[in-house]
């Protein structure tokens, strides 16, 4: 088959990571096209792929006033900015593959599965830990027998406390209202992932969490607005100095340094640092967001998990305690470790080699496993192939909304299982 043409709409840090991956696959597709208001980000990318200037387009709008010129958008705006792309690249007969979530709300995350449905375009979600290597040897797993039947999982997301000031705290997702809430910003992926592995359908929730740290009545005494200026900045853990160069001196020019600047040098992020917003005090910014949360949900057959996200960690892959009726399953992204009660015997299985557990390993392959199957499903036309489609994808959003429902008004929120 001929490579599935794409056109990357939004070139930050995730378009560009896509962009990348299919450069290095041209057998699979090809880029054909970036839309991206901001030259300093559209303009390096065109020009790595070799696009003409009549590919390279100022915004969404600018590309969708034209005739079809790709088989896939693949959507990698801001939260916010999913739903008219979506929408009017859907109305023009392109697949869809979106960045999570699909969207903000579940009206519009339900608009953009309806323009799927109505145009007979595929829908995909970007929900890459399905796709890890990790994840299929945790399912086959499970699939075997080799634990019974799931009883009850604990699941863990360390962000990280660099990372999660970096893009909670300073970032595009430190607001609600400008994005999205942090269990849909950050951890929609692990609701999905809850789902998947447990193989059911959420049928109550119930969650508790608050901002508790970032907040100006904890900042130390004498601190200032920005870091570059502060006395106490020597003392704290979240001095983005600090942080940012201790990326470049590890050499390290990519995520995260590449938010702040296109080409990071030591120069351009003591710019950045001195004049943007990743240089501001974590204390003195706008943020809102939680930065701890707990999430308590019970599935069909009365299989319960419970699902924590904090930002006072080491930034590092997910932590898994699976619970079955014949043995259970530890997990940390790179081993999983099976006991099995039968026998009174555990087993170490290495799933990371070569891989060093940073965050940004490309999901422990499920960038990669992405592309690889939603673009092959394009090239053949067969829904069936697409592992996280918007249908599914929703199910998943809609085990968030209602998280977000029981947190803000303190009950359980009863959710209808699929085909209910």
């Amino acid at each position: 088959m001929s490579p599935v043409r794409v056109m990357i709409v939004g070139a930050g840090s995730r378009g560009g990571g896509y962009a990348r991956w299919i450069k290095n696959n041209p057998e699979v597709a090809q880029v054909v096209a970036v839309a991206e208001p901001r030259p300093e980000y559209r303009e390096p990318l065109a020009d790595a792929l070799g696009l003409p200037p009549e590919a390279r387009f100022d915004g969404w709008r600018a590309a969708a006033a034209l005739p079809r010129m790709a088989d896939v958008a693949l959507v990698c705006t801001l939260d916010d900015a999913h739903l008219e792309p979506s929408v009017a690249f859907a109305d023009l007969g392109y697949h869809l593959l979106v960045e999570k979530p699909l969207a903000q709300t579940q009206r519009d995350c339900e608009t953009i599965v309806a323009a799927a449905r109505r145009n007979s375009v595929l829908l995909g979600v970007c929900h890459v830990l399905r796709y890890a290597h990790y994840t299929r040897m945790l399912r086959e797993i499970i699939g075997s027998g080799a634990i019974g039947e799931i009883v009850s999982v604990d699941h863990v997301e360390p962000v990280g406390f660099w990372h999660h000031a970096h893009s909670y705290v300073r970032g595009n997702w430190r607001r609600e209202a400008d994005t999205a809430p942090m269990l849909l910003a950050k951890s929609c992926h692990d609701l999905d992932w809850l789902r998947y592995i447990i193989g059911r359908d959420a049928v109550a929730v119930s969650s508790f969490g608050t901002l508790k740290h970032f907040r100006p009545q904890d900042a130390p005494p004498g601190a200032g607005e920005r870091c570059v200026s502060c006395a106490v900045e020597p003392d704290c853990p979240y001095s983005a100095l600090r942080i940012y160069h201790r990326f470049l001196n590890r050499g390290r020019t990519g995520w995260p340094l590449d938010v702040l600047t296109p080409a990071p040098t030591p120069e351009t992020i003591d710019a950045a640092l001195r004049d943007g917003p990743y240089g501001r005090c974590v204390y003195h910014c706008d943020n809102d967001v939680v930065d701890h949360q707990v999430v308590a949900l019970e599935f069909t057959g009365g299989v319960t998990a419970t699902f924590t996200m904090t930002a006072f960690t080491k930034a590092g892959p997910r932590r898994t305690a699976i619970y079955g009726t014949r043995g259970e399953l530890a997990c940390d992204g790179e081993r999983i470790t099976h006991y099995d009660f039968l026998t009174d015997t555990t087993e170490v299985i290495d799933v990371a080699a070569g891989n060093s557990g940073m965050i940004d390993t490309g999901h422990g392959g499920g960038d990669a496993g992405l592309l690889g199957s939603f673009l092959p499903a394009v090239a053949a036309g067969d829904p069936d192939l697409v592992v996280t489609s918007g249908q599914d994808a929703l199910r998943s959003h809609l085990m968030v909304f209602a998280a977000e429902q029981a947190r803000h008004e303190g009950r359980v929120v009863r959710l209808e299982p699929s085909g209910a």
